[in-house]
């Protein structure tokens, strides 16, 4: 999950800016510590308790180093460099909670931070950190019983190559021999993939702590790449998108897979899919192509339905529609309520403070999760 770099020791995150990195800002707090994402034994990047965080790079050959906003790199914190070589510098005000790409623009060439661990977004592996989030233990490691994450290699007959898909199976899943389980296929958002959710997303964690509070039935998920070809982030990129070709990997082989290797209900009404942003995407336009396939709908950060484009109401059991209150929350309000009206069972989810990012999604899943496959 790592790029080479320079002779580099450590790294932190940012927001827009400069800010002299022998400064004290007024009101900061200096109880920085390690963050969550860093590699064993890395002391750097840094997170205090007011959301700041603070990098230091060992590059003595280098002239300047800027540490990149995250998804995009827009922007950046610049570090100063000290007799010593060490580039220095904290981000000018608090980040947002949760998570954040991030890279490292070194004399003009982009590289990640050795300091810490690595996650596939922008479609390339870039850098990441974690500022702690006021409810973050829904999603913490914790003593509970787990559920498994396990990579399948599935064939694809319509690519003609074998493709990969992550499965979580909940505690238990492997000493009840009988038991069979509903199944969420849950898709990423542009230029991540299959990884996103459990790594970025902590989807496992969530889950193992719903199922342990009695909060939710156990059920299967599947995540799996939503594309069938390379892409590249660029302007009007998704103008060009076709969902038939991943409509067939995820309907006609990867489905079949799923309930022929995994004790699954193999019948609509008790598989759901779900997505956020482009995997909500994909959600709306496969759910809507395929409606005897899924009975539970998800659009997280992802557009909405409308009455209108279900065509027998009788097969939907829920349309669960979210997004940060930083985006477009009247939409989905509206757009829940329009299907209510129109006798549907559809809920609307806002979460506060945060915008397109994974912190959104996380809290999504929390409170999507619990509302799955306990409807007859």
């Amino acid at each position: 999950m790592n790029l080479k770099t320079l002779s580099i020791a450590a790294a932190i995150m940012i927001t827009a800016g400069i800010c002299d990195a022998q400064s004290t800002l007024p009101g900061l707090k200096d109880d920085f510590k390690p963050s969550f994402f860093n590699q064993p034994g890395q002391d750097y990047p840094q997170v205090n308790s007011q959301g700041y965080a603070r990098f230091r790079i060992k590059a003595p050959q280098a002239d300047s180093i800027k540490v990149s906003l995250g998804l995009g790199g827009r922007g950046g914190t610049k570090l100063l460099k000290d007799a010593d070589g060490f580039f220095t510098g904290t981000t000018e005000g608090p980040m947002d909670e949760g998570f954040h790409y991030y890279h490292l623009t070194v004399d003009g060439g982009v590289f990640n931070d050795p300091g810490t661990l690595n996650f596939y977004g922008s479609t390339r592996w870039e850098s990441g950190i974690e500022i702690p989030a006021q409810d973050q233990d829904f999603y913490a490691l914790k003593n509970v019983p787990h559920g498994n994450v396990q990579q399948v290699l599935f064939p694809s007959s319509s690519t003609g190559t074998s493709r990969r898909a992550f499965v979580y199976t909940p505690p238990g899943y492997d000493k009840n021999k009988s038991g069979r389980y509903p199944v969420l296929y849950l898709q990423h958002g542009w230029g991540e993939d299959e990884t996103a959710w459990c790594n970025q997303g902590h989807a496992n964690l969530i889950m193992d702590n719903l199922i342990a509070e009695g909060k939710t039935k156990p059920f299967i998920i599947v995540m799996t790449y939503g594309m069938t070809n390379d892409v590249k982030i660029g302007r009007g990129s998704l103008k060009s998108f076709k969902i038939e070709p991943f409509q067939t990997v995820l309907t006609h082989e990867l489905i079949p897979y799923i309930d022929a290797n995994f004790r699954t209900f193999a019948d609509g009404a008790h598989r759901a899919m779900a997505g956020l942003s482009m995997g909500g995407m994909e959600t709306h336009m496969i759910t809507l192509n395929n409606p005897d396939l899924f009975a539970y709908y998800g659009l997280l950060s992802g557009g909405t339905y409308t009455s209108a484009e279900i065509k027998d109401k009788s097969k939907v059991k829920l349309i669960f529609m979210s997004c940060g209150s930083r985006e477009k929350p009247d939409g989905v309000k509206n757009a829940s309520a329009e299907l209510k009206s129109a006798g549907m069972n559809s809920v609307s989810f806002v979460s506060e403070n945060t915008a397109h990012e994974f912190l959104t999604w996380r809290r999504s899943l929390h409170e999507m999760a619990p509302m799955l496959f306990n409807i007859n």
